[in-house]
């Protein structure tokens, strides 16, 4: 019997190796199916099981979404490192239920010691809803607004952040009463975190690339005596 050169035939007593299928966006798979493949392919930088369904990201682009991106971990980056107990991640897998796992741009948490609704799982993965979420989406059209919205809705994930680069706004969702509700700046056009006090945007600063401005208006949140009183919660 002739065999094609790519073929690679077992000994005798020996395990025919396992070919592990592609990923591919539109795939309906199991979570435990999508960590399979996943896990396969080293050249995918980014993939979703959303509703059961695999969504694969394409290249980043610089200002589509890298250095809004960056802004972003930089800005919760900072008010993780004046909070203890809040934890900032980028990017980290995040395991909703048994038909939704993300990859969410980045997050804040709270250490389940203080309330946290998420923990670290055994194999290092995030489990269950954290605080506050930001993606980095291009238009309302994106299914950051849709599918992915309501999945973290339906997760408990508390505020929702959305960053709508070329429509050039600002999405910031509050869960009440199972609903998000819009949260809108103040007279300064500031945006407050419901969720995490002094937590603070400047949202026509961050649109315009001003991150000093967004790091300048979040410093001001971190010496109020909310946030104070919040770190003071936390140590208890």
């Amino acid at each position: 019997m002739s065999t094609h050169p790519s073929e690679t035939l077992p000994q005798s007593g020996e395990t025919a190796p396992v070919k592990v299928p592609p990923l591919e966006s539109g795939d309906h798979l199991t979570r435990c199916e999508f960590e399979r493949r996943y896990q396969a392919r080293q050249d995918i930088k980014k993939a979703e099981l959303i509703e059961g369904v695999v969504h694969v990201r394409s290249f980043v682009r610089f200002r589509g979404h890298g250095e809004p991106h960056a802004g972003i971990v930089v800005w919760l980056g900072t008010y993780c490192a004046a909070t203890l107990s809040v934890r900032a991640l980028d990017s980290a897998t995040l395991r909703l239920d048994l038909d939704n796992e993300v990859q969410p741009d980045a997050l804040l948490r709270l250490e389940p010691s203080v309330g946290g609704r998420s923990h670290i799982s055994d194999d290092d993965y995030i489990e269950g809803a954290p605080e506050l979420i930001v993606e980095i989406a291009a238009s309302s059209a994106s299914y950051d607004l849709h599918e992915k919205l309501r999945v973290y809705r339906r997760s408990g994930v508390q505020e929702y952040v959305v960053w709508r680069v070329y429509d050039q706004q600002l999405d910031w969702f509050h869960l009440v009463n199972g609903e998000y509700v819009p949260l809108m700046p103040d007279a300064s056009g500031v945006i407050h975190s419901q969720v995490f006090p002094g937590l603070r945007l400047l949202a026509s600063a961050l649109l315009s690339g001003d991150l000093a401005g967004v790091l300048a208006e979040l410093q001001k949140g971190l010496g109020t005596a909310e946030h104070a009183a919040f770190i003071e919660r936390l140590r208890r």
